[in-house]
């Protein structure tokens, strides 16, 4: 793999979103399209139509980030996000109206009170705090995939409305930047259409037109929507998404490509808060058992690659599946296996990406057939996928706080569902030494300091942290707000992001 397509990369990012909202795979490259062409019948410079490419495809960039908080209040955050979709959630008729129908949704009924009451009273707060998250977070990966200042600025503004009615900051009007201002148009009106028809989505735009969308956008949606939208049900969105960026197509290779599949990586594991880092742990100790294994430099980094790819489709997984303590339901774990095939339908849609499916596609399947989600047995499993899977199962141990996870992994090679001669390469490259101790910390933070950001990246609270830490709930308090200041973000969200770039999880 010589030089990928970034629009690729960031396409397979725009599925991920997809999943994560309970959407058709493919939507928001539907969206893309709609509003790349939009863009140009309302007369934009190449520029201009450039940031509204790019917005368009990495709008909901920043939704993992605040998934388990969703979670935490709604239940299955996909459900959540898959209900609210078409809704404009600058109504606070249409806010209210979700709150008291799906506050506490799973809960019991006591339970289910509370939490309905505690939102009735608190809930424009939670909503900052959560759109906020998905900005922070947004805007550190699209710095890291080299986005434009136009297209950062844009996204900042992703959740935000023509009347001001928006979240975080209540921007309005012409503060707004024009890109942002067309996808909030066109994404609802891809979806209302999608899910009712072309003739709603018109109504819906005609009556939204000066409230959450700005006029002009709507009146050229009114316009030229209905063509563009009945254009794209004949056309296959990946194809299309990618036909419209600007020429010359930008490419990565080599170390930017790798720091881009590791905003991926990123992208999927702030999800779920136990599993932070989870993909880039798994790409590192991959990597270090295939050198132990001898393997070319090629294979190497193809698995390295993979490793932090393998998880893309576990996006799909309502994060109230993946924070579960208990046993999964026979349902839950229908859906949970179903990853790592959504994982190989994404990447298979890339012909530079292609390559890597065997790798990560497999890395839940067994020698001896046992695995998920297609049964292989040892003859269909490549030597690469069997690295991959045996540092998987060692991450997930760890992840999960198993003791001796070496003695687990041990065990799955014993019983014949691992490749014995990898486990002792993983294990080898493991090692059991603990963490070496740093002497300096990024950002100026201190040991503490460290020690209390893992925990909140992990999803813990404060009272839980200062339980494990043996301070008091006001001292890890104290230490969550420095480390807030010095890293220069507001949300757990983006501090768990923090914590997941400078490698602090492992």
């Amino acid at each position: 793999m010589t030089a990928v397509r970034l629009a690729e990369l960031v396409a397979i990012l725009a599925l991920g979103q997809d999943n994560a909202f309970g959407q058709p795979i493919g939507s928001q490259l539907r969206s893309c399209v709609l509003a790349t062409e939009l863009a140009e019948r309302m007369g934009l410079t190449a520029d201009d139509r450039d940031t509204v490419y790019w917005v368009s495809l990495l709008r909901y960039l920043g939704c993992t980030g605040h998934a388990f908080e969703v979670a935490a209040v709604f239940g299955d955050d996909i459900e959540t996000r898959s209900r609210t979709v078409v809704k404009d959630l600058s109504d606070p008729r249409e806010v209210l109206r979700e709150i008291v129908f799906h506050a506490g949704d799973g809960a019991s009924g006591p339970q289910r009170v509370k939490d309905v009451l505690a939102m009735l009273a608190g809930g424009r707060a939670y909503m900052e705090m959560n759109f906020q998250t998905g900005c922070e977070v947004g805007d550190s990966l699209a710095e890291r995939l080299s986005m434009s200042d136009d297209v950062r600025a844009s996204l900042r503004d992703t959740f935000e409305r023509w009347n001001g009615n928006g979240l975080p900051r209540g921007v309005k009007g012409t503060d707004i930047p024009l890109p942002m201002r067309i996808v909030h148009v066109t994404h609802d009106m891809e979806a209302i259409s999608r899910l009712q028809g072309i003739d709603r989505a018109l109504a819906f735009a005609g009556a939204r037109s000066g409230k959450a969308y700005d006029p002009l956008v709507a009146e050229a949606f009114l316009a030229h929507g209905r063509s563009i939208l009945e254009r794209l049900d004949d056309v296959d969105p990946w194809e299309a998404a990618l036909a419209l960026e600007s020429s010359p197509h930008r490419t990565v290779s080599g170390d930017v490509l790798d720091e881009a599949m590791r905003v991926a990586a990123d992208f999927v594991d702030l999800k779920n808060p136990g599993s932070a880092g989870h993909s880039r742990a798994v790409a590192d100790l991959a990597l270090r058992a295939a050198k132990q294994l001898g393997m070319s430099e090629e294979e190497q980094r193809n698995i390295a690659r993979a490793g932090w790819l393998h998880d893309l489709g576990i996006t799909a997984v309502p994060t109230s599946i993946l924070v579960k303590t208990g046993p999964l339901t026979r349902s839950e774990l229908d859906r949970y296996e179903l990853h790592p095939m959504l994982t190989e339908q994404m990447l298979r849609r890339s012909d530079a990406l292609r390559e890597l499916v065997p790798t990560a596609g497999c890395h839940h399947e067994c020698l001896d057939g046992s695995g998920y989600p297609k049964g292989l047995t040892a003859g269909a499993l490549p030597r690469a996928a069997r690295v991959v899977a045996a540092a998987d199962v060692y991450q997930l141990a760890v992840d999960k706080g198993t003791e001796n996870p070496d003695v687990r992994l041990r065990d799955h090679a014993t019983a014949g569902r691992l490749d014995a001669q990898i486990v002792e390469a993983v294990l080898v490259a493991a090692g059991h030494g603990g963490r070496a101790t740093r002497q300096t910390y990024p950002a100026g933070l201190t040991v503490r300091e460290v020690e209390v950001l893992v925990l909140a990246a992990r999803g813990h609270t404060v009272k839980q942290i200062a339980a494990q830490l043996f301070i008091s709930a006001k001292t890890a308090d104290r230490h969550i707000q420095n480390i807030y200041t010095k890293i220069g973000v507001s949300t757990r969200g983006a501090a768990a992001l923090f914590a997941m770039e400078n490698d602090l999880l492992a």
